[in-house]
C-alpha cells in the first residue's frame, strides 16, 4: 500500500491529520479537515478494524495552520495550466442542454398528472442524449450540477439532479449503453409515485410531522404501481420501489438488505441522497458539496453500495466539481473537474486569476503542489472574487 500504518490502539478521539485516512487501498475514512471522533473510534471497534493507513501525521490546529503558511511559498510559483477558450463556449452550450433538459422533465410531470400519460420510447430517446452528453462533457455537467439553483419545483429539479449523477455513477460502474439508458429512465421516474399524494407533503416549506412523514413513505409502492400499470421493464419499475430500501435493512418499503436490492435503485440511492443533502430544499438552504460528500462518505450504519460511494468519490472528487476552496497558496478556487488517478486532487479553476496571455488560471492540485485547505461558502468564495475586481 505505501501508506503509513495507525495501529487501532494509537486513535485518540478530535485527531485530525495531515492528509487523508484510508480504511483500505481505496476507501477514505477522513479528509483533513475531518477529526476523529469518539464515536467513528467505536465504530472501528465494531467493525474489528485492527489499523488505518495514512500518508500524512496526526496534527492539532496550530500545527495545520503553520504547515499550511510554509507551504504558501512553496506553491505560489509551481506551473499551472490554463483555460482554454474553448471551455467557457462548452460550459455554456451544456448549461443551455441542461436547462432544457430540466423543462423536459417537467412536461413528463405535468403531462402525467394532467393526461395520465408516459411515454417509455420518448422517455428512453431523451436519455440517450443525455448519456452522449454527459459521457462526452463530463467535467461541464458537473459543474453546472454544483452551481444549478433550484428552478423548477422540487420533485423536478430533484429528479433531473438524481438522473444526471446516476448516469454519471452508472457510467463509472461501466455499465452498457441500453442500461445506462434503463437507468436514465428510472432515475427520472423514480419519484413519479409523490404526485399521488397532496402536493403540500413534497412541496412542504416547513419539516413535516412524523404522520406526515409516514405518509411520503407510500410514494415508491405509488411509483411502482405507476409504470407497472403503463407497462415500464421491471427493472425500472423495482428502481422506483426500492430507491428508498438501504443496505443493512433499514429502508422502506420492504425492508430489503444488500443484493436484494436492485443494482439501479442502490446507485439511485446515493445519486438521490447525494442530492438531498446537497441540493435546495423548500424548507432549507443547500449544503455545500463537501460536507455533503463527507456525509455519504461516513456511510453511517452501511446504508449504502460501497462499490456506489466509491463511483461517487472518484467521479465527483472529496471536494465535488462545482465547490468553492481554500488552496495552500492562499488563493480562493472553484473545483472545475476530477483527477481520474485521484479523488484527493481535483482540477482547481483559481478564481479571480489571469495567465500573463488573459487566461484563467488552471491548477492540477497535487500532494506535493498546491492542495486544498479546506471548503469554503459559496457567498464567500463569489463575495471576495468581487472585491478583486
Amino acid at each position: 500500500m505505501g501508506m503509513n500504518a495507525i495501529p487501532f490502539k494509537d486513535l485518540a478521539p478530535d485527531t485530525y491529520f495531515s492528509a487523508p485516512v484510508f480504511l483500505d487501498d481505496t476507501y477514505i475514512l477522513l479528509t483533513p479537515e475531518t477529526p476523529l471522533t469518539s464515536s467513528l473510534i467505536n465504530r472501528l471497534a465494531e467493525w474489528e478494524i485492527r489499523e488505518l493507513f495514512t500518508d500524512g501525521i496526526p496534527l492539532n490546529e496550530d500545527a495545520e495552520e503553520a504547515a499550511a503558511e510554509s507551504e504558501e511559498a512553496d506553491a505560489e510559483g509551481r506551473p499551472v495550466t490554463s483555460q482554454t477558450a474553448g471551455d467557457k463556449e462548452n460550459l455554456d452550450k451544456v448549461s443551455l442542454f441542461y436547462e432544457q433538459f430540466l423543462k423536459y422533465v417537467e412536461t413528463v410531470y405535468t403531462r402525467y398528472v394532467t393526461k395520465g400519460e408516459i411515454s417509455l420510447k420518448e422517455l428512453s430517446d431523451k436519455i440517450k442524449t443525455l448519456c452522449d452528453v454527459i459521457l462526452e462533457n463530463k467535467r461541464y455537467v458537473l459543474r453546472i450540477l454544483g452551481g444549478a439553483s433550484a428552478t423548477a419545483n422540487y420533485l423536478v429539479n430533484h429528479s433531473t439532479r438524481s438522473t444526471v449523477l446516476a448516469i454519471v455513477l452508472g457510467g463509472h460502474l461501466k455499465l452498457p449503453p441500453h442500461r445506462l439508458i434503463e437507468l436514465g429512465v428510472a432515475a427520472v421516474l423514480h419519484e413519479i409515485g409523490m404526485v399521488r399524494l397532496p402536493p403540500q407533503l413534497y412541496m412542504a416549506d416547513r419539516r413535516l410531522s412524523d404522520q406526515e412523514r409516514k405518509s411520503i413513505t407510500a410514494h415508491p409502492i405509488l411509483g411502482y404501481n405507476i409504470l407497472k400499470d403503463k407497462q415500464f421493464p421491471l427493472s425500472i419499475c423495482l428502481a422506483a420501489l426500492e430507491h428508498h430500501e438501504r443496505m443493512n435493512g433499514s429502508g422502506y418499503p420492504r425492508s430489503l438488505t444488500g443484493d436484494k436490492i436492485s443494482l439501479y435503485a442502490r446507485i439511485i440511492a446515493v445519486a438521490c441522497s447525494y442530492d438531498a443533502v446537497t441540493g435546495s430544499r423548500p424548507y432549507k438552504e443547500a449544503r455545500e458539496g463537501y460536507a455533503g460528500m463527507v456525509d455519504i462518505l461516513k456511510n453511517e450504519g452501511k446504508q449504502y453500495d460501497d462499490v456506489v460511494i466509491k463511483s461517487l468519490v472518484y467521479s465527483l472528487s472529496v471536494f465535488p466539481v462545482g465547490s468553492f476552496v481554500l488552496l495552500t497558496n492562499a488563493k480562493l478556487g472553484q473545483v472545475i473537474d476530477v483527477n481520474p488517478d485521484n479523488p484527493r486532487y481535483p482540477v482547481v479553476l483559481v478564481l479571480g486569476s489571469k495567465t500573463p496571455d488573459g487566461k484563467e488560471t488552471i491548477v492540477q492540485t497535487s500532494e506535493t503542489g498546491v492542495r486544498i485547505l479546506k471548503p469554503v461558502r459559496r457567498e464567500e468564495a463569489e463575495k471576495a472574487a468581487a472585491g478583486k475586481e
